[in-house]
């Protein structure tokens, strides 16, 4: 008997608040027949696509799919020869500047903390000359090229490890012009 109560309750609450719905009223057709006016269509202008592997446009700088966006070339332990993971990265600059004879690259060379401070700055100097030597071979000038060394002077991470001394054994490629 409960169970039937329980389900004859249930109905009723169904049934009132089906009852308590309200139906919107059909909107009447409009009897205006003047024409309405759409605004104008604007066709959708885009620019044009990006190709990353477009070396001549500026706008790969900031493209982080294109090879101009990579601007750090990293060095082994005591040695200025560029290896080869680098050299396209070198290539699309040396593309660049042959294309755009107002640019100017300015190579910081930068070294580890371990060695003098001497032989360092010889390093660094080193480093950025080998880069430039791909870039000119590229298609860079050497008008477009200056070549600065800051040794250990300069480190992008101060800590005494493998790790850190990875990342200051490096030739940053800045750009004055563009």
């Amino acid at each position: 008997m409960n169970i039937a109560l329980r389900l004859l309750l249930t109905l009723f609450v169904a049934v009132a608040i089906a009852a308590c719905k309200t139906t919107e009223p059909a909107p009447e057709p409009s009897t205006d027949d003047t024409p309405t006016r759409q605004a104008p269509v604007e066709p959708v202008t885009t620019a044009p696509a990006l190709d990353p592997r477009d070396y001549s446009d500026a706008r790969n700088f900031d493209n982080s799919e294109s090879l101009l966006s990579k601007r750090v070339i990293y060095f082994d332990f005591d040695k200025s020869n560029v290896k080869a993971e680098y050299r396209d990265i070198i290539a699309a600059h040396a593309a660049y500047l042959g294309a755009h004879s107002s640019a100017r690259v300015t190579l910081e060379g930068h070294a580890d903390e371990r060695g003098t401070r001497e032989y360092n700055l010889g390093l660094g100097e080193r480093r950025g000359n080998s880069v430039t030597g791909l870039l000119s071979a590229g298609g860079g000038s050497g008008s477009q090229l200056d070549v600065v060394s800051y040794g250990e002077e300069r480190p992008v991470c101060r800590v005494s490890n493998e790790d850190c001394w990875w990342q200051n054994r490096r030739v940053e490629i800045v750009y004055t012009a563009r």
